[in-house]
């Protein structure tokens, strides 16, 4: 998908998939545009991505019809910005745990190129009657941002607590759970399975659809709770990773000729914690 059909099938409630991509490889695009993927999910925050080199695989697999979606390093305005400059579709913000973050990133995706106390005005007459002079501008601005997608990470236990008022941010378009620092946020770390981190989950996703706002999780643990939380209402699915698919199979590869050739299987630590 568009980054326009993108933002449509979310705003219609549809489901939409993707998966972290880390490969830099030029090969890389042509063999993910093979997968039955909406959009991919290029993560700047935890990767050791460059400006130049993010900028390349928006590009690249923008003109795929594959939406690039960036994590940005931190919830910084101008880091959104330059993401959405280097080509991406939409930013993730990660560790976002209060409203004021949520509207200071929306003056950045969806006010651009406006920035400065006239981005900070605008952003304040959210929703109110726009000035008849204004006019021109104001549809200028709509045109410009009308496929960029904001979303934003949901991963402690003071963003549950915010929830209420990060969900209520007009164009806010997804909300998107972080596992790992959620479990740990709330006591259970890289318990995926714990009571204390489903019940979160499942309060995410209902909360979120209830406010016209999509439910997104970045998950490796259990295809079994993806369906699960799907059919909960979750509509943005970022299913695992290259890196992942590539170490699972592989690791059963190698393990199944060792197995038949009687040589050693080594116990390995597969941990991922993004």
């Amino acid at each position: 998908m568009n980054s326009k059909q993108l933002m449509n099938e979310l705003k219609n409630g549809g489901r939409v998939y993707g998966t972290l991509i880390v490969s830099t490889s030029p090969r890389w695009p042509q063999e993910v545009s093979k997968l039955d993927i909406d959009f991919v999910f290029l993560d700047a925050e935890h990767m050791a991505l460059d400006r130049g080199l993010l900028s390349w695989m928006c590009q690249t697999y923008k003109a795929m019809d594959l939406a690039p979606i960036v994590r940005i390093p931190s919830p910084d305005p101008y880091q959104a910005s330059m993401a959405l400059d280097g080509g991406a579709s939409g930013i993730i913000a990660p560790y976002i745990e209060t409203a004021e973050q949520v509207k200071a990133l929306r003056a950045a995706v969806k006010l651009r190129p406006l920035k400065g106390q006239l981005a900070r005005r605008r952003a304040e007459l959210q929703g109110q009657p726009s000035d008849p002079a204004e006019a021109e501008l104001n549809e200028y601005i709509r045109e410009y941002n009308e496929s960029n997608l904001l979303i934003v990470n949901i991963e402690s236990v003071p963003a549950l607590e915010a929830l209420d008022d990060i969900l209520a941010v007009d164009q806010l378009d997804a909300v998107l759970i972080g596992p790992h620092d959620l479990s740990c946020s709330l006591g259970v770390p890289e318990q995926y399975r714990h009571p204390l981190f489903v019940e979160a989950v499942e309060t995410i996703i209902s909360k979120a659809r209830a406010a016209g706002v999509a439910a997104g999780i970045h998950y490796f643990f259990g295809i079994d709770q993806e369906i699960q939380w799907a059919k909960a209402g979750l509509n943005l699915l970022v299913h695992a990773s290259d890196m992942t698919a590539f170490m699972a199979r592989m690791s059963d590869e190698i393990a199944e000729i060792k197995q038949a050739l009687g040589d050693p299987i080594r116990e390995l630590n597969n941990r991922i914690n993004i």
